[in-house]
């Protein structure tokens, strides 16, 4: 199945990525079960995350999540602090070699975690509601996955949390009530609108600016739902905007495909960073 498939469905496209992928009531109930585990173990990442700020091997981060969690909401934006939390507790966590589910990497597992989670919680909806839509995102998240490899060393960051927030904004879009047309544009446009992002974490380990970029980029896919939900569509046919980003990721130089050469890895406060946790000499 493509997304251009996938976005002429005529029922949710959860539908046709369960249609498409298991064959019988028992394979789909099997499936379900392991789904709700999966739900469980993001739930559990999130709420380790919020309440901890015990520092990451490298001592970079750890303590943002809960920082923001219990800072004053200045905003008065309850949802858009909820999903940077959530983003970021269950990157916290990764840094801490903790437990979390990647989705589809460790290095852009918040993202999902931090819009769906964070939409349902916002809207005092049960996990019985996310059941659907995370078997869309995980379908989303194979599609592309057909055209480039999910991984920041192959196509940048953009394959990382471009995909992510593109499984996100699909997810978030029919828990909302969007139809197979609505999530593969909120998909299509969160995908666009992160292409040619480069994968740059500092000293190579996936903390900086990897537990940030989570949050910025849950609340990117909430917005391409809303967008969706509101009837905006991409002008870019989806397949093509997938096809796009994997061109973008093979023209990308080694230096900004996770090698931590290139981008805010390559800065000189960076380098000193990388040096150190290598117990190297950090005057320059």
């Amino acid at each position: 199945m493509t997304l251009n498939e996938l976005v002429d469905f005529s029922g949710l496209a959860s539908e046709a990525i369960l249609k498409e992928e298991f064959d019988t009531e028992a394979e789909r109930d099997l499936a379900a079960q392991q789904m709700q585990k999966r739900i469980a173990e993001m739930r559990s990442s999130v709420e380790r995350g919020l309440t901890s700020d015990k520092a990451s091997i490298t001592g970079m981060v750890g303590w943002n999540a809960k920082g923001l969690w219990e800072a004053d909401d200045v905003l008065k934006a309850p949802l858009l602090k909820r999903v940077q939390a959530y983003a970021m507790a269950v990157n916290e966590e990764n840094a801490r070699m903790g437990r979390i589910v990647a989705a589809p990497t460790a290095g852009s597992a918040g993202t999902l975690p931090g819009a769906l989670l964070g939409v349902a919680d916002h809207l005092e909806l049960s996990d019985e509601h996310l059941l659907n839509p995370m078997f869309l995102a995980a379908g989303i998240g194979k599609i592309i996955g057909q055209s480039m490899f999910i991984a920041g060393a192959t196509g940048g960051c953009q394959a990382e949390i471009g995909s992510s927030a593109a499984m996100a904004a699909a997810a978030v879009c029919e828990l909302l009530g969007g139809t197979a047309h609505m999530s593969v544009h909120a998909a299509t446009m969160a995908l666009m609108n992160t292409i040619g992002l480069v994968c740059d974490p500092v000293g190579g380990y996936v903390e900086v600016p990897c537990v940030s970029r989570n949050a910025f980029f849950s609340v990117h896919a909430v917005s391409s739902a809303q967008l969706a939900l509101a009837g905006l569509e991409s002008v870019i046919p989806p397949d093509e905007v997938v096809g796009a980003m994997a061109s973008v990721g093979r023209m990308l130089p080694a230096e900004l495909r996770e090698t931590g050469e290139g981008g805010i890895a390559a800065t000189p406060t960076g380098r000193r960073i990388a040096l150190k946790m290598l117990g190297e000499n950090t005057d320059m």
